[in-house]
């Protein structure tokens, strides 16, 4: 195995480690509109999320800036050829962010609103985009013999992109349901379990579906291993979320994100992305990679740097491990200005004697 092989693989996790944690993410903030019913439960399930939510998109920014490290004729055509999708999706995460900050400045209730429908669309758009993304770039797109995207917005658009699409959006709002009952008490996990329960269905459906057509298409042996693993995963998640048994069922739907980022990777390579023009101006994980020395001194700098982010992010989701409710959130919120309290009446000073009526 040569070094560019290790960084795709490389690649491939941090793509796996970002869907993994922003999954449940995404799914939160499109819970926030499925699930809870007043002001009080959306707060709940924003704070099951607001230690951890920045934290996890470091690795979208590490799986981005390692694409273009090694494999820099790869990121150009990407990021040049989905600009569109991208750029929507790069919109929503920065929104998604100002939303989680700016909704506590102020206590107006329609200042909240608006700020929470933000956190619902902006979690929804990248939710399906991503989908759409990662399917083109397993279906392959028009990619001429200079490394060069030359189809339009529109060609992205076609109905295996949209299945992909769906199912990454059913799958990370079933992902954040388990995660809603894993981190919550009393009715709103009960809600969440139900919910996970109907979602799970439905992420099962498409998820067939959509892994079945990649398998005929463009599948190996080793995809269909990671397809076997996705179904049997999701079939145990939603024996466990059913048992009530919180923790494995999240690790299991965990297993089903794994299992599916897995398989369209695994069906990929050697292709990093494939031409529909012509197979031979298809990128290579050997033609698109950066020289031999680049990618050394890289593998010498993640073996030093990745355990240190690991302890790090593994520390901060044990610190905030604890469940939380309705119980913790007080009806005021803390942010919101209180009232002034008007000083008690001071006594009047005596009158010396001497100048009493």
């Amino acid at each position: 195995m040569q070094l560019h092989d290790v960084w795709f693989i490389v690649i491939a996790v941090l793509w796996t480690g970002y869907f993994f944690l922003e999954g449940f993410d995404f799914g939160i903030g499109i819970l926030t509109r499925l699930l809870a019913r007043d002001e009080r439960e959306r707060r709940v399930l924003i704070n099951t999320i607001g230690p951890v939510w920045d934290g996890n998109e470091v690795w979208l920014l590490t799986a981005g800036g390692a694409t273009f490290a090694a494999f820099p004729d790869w990121y150009a055509t990407l990021f040049s050829g989905f600009y569109l999708p991208l750029f929507a999706i790069l919109v929503c995460l920065i929104i998604r962010g100002v939303a989680f900050e700016y909704r506590a400045k102020r206590s107006g209730e329609r200042w909240k609103r608006n700020w929470e429908r933000a956190i619902f669309w902006t979690s929804l758009l990248p939710a399906f985009l991503w989908g759409v993304a990662f399917a083109n770039m397993v279906h392959g797109v028009a990619i001429d013999r200079d490394k060069e995207y030359v189809g339009g917005v529109l060609d992205l658009l076609h109905p295996y992109a949209l299945l992909g699409g769906l199912v990454t959006l059913a799958l990370f709002t079933f992902h954040g349901a388990v995660f809603t009952a894993l981190k919550t008490l009393g009715d709103i996990r009960q809600r969440a379990r139900a919910l996970a329960q109907r979602l799970g269905l439905a992420t099962a459906v498409l998820a067939a579906a959509f892994l079945s057509w990649t398998q005929l298409h463009t599948g190996n042996g080793r995809s269909l291993a990671a397809l076997l693993i996705a179904v049997a995963a999701l079939l145990t998640a939603l024996a466990l979320n059913r048992a009530g048994r919180e923790g494995w069922a999240f690790a299991c739907s965990g297993a089903v994100v794994v299992a599916t980022v897995a398989m369209l990777f695994l069906a990929l390579y050697p292709n990093v992305m494939p031409s529909t023009l012509d197979a031979r101006w298809s990128l290579t994980v050997g033609n698109a990679a950066s020289s031999a020395y680049t990618l050394k001194i890289m593998t010498w700098v993640a073996g030093l740097f990745t355990p240190l982010v690991l302890l790090y992010q593994g520390w901060t989701y044990w610190v905030f491990r604890r469940r939380i409710g309705v119980q913790h959130i007080p009806a005021t919120p803390n942010h919101a200005p209180v009232p002034a309290q008007p000083a008690p009446a001071q006594p009047a000073p005596a009158q010396p004697a001497a100048d009493r009526p």
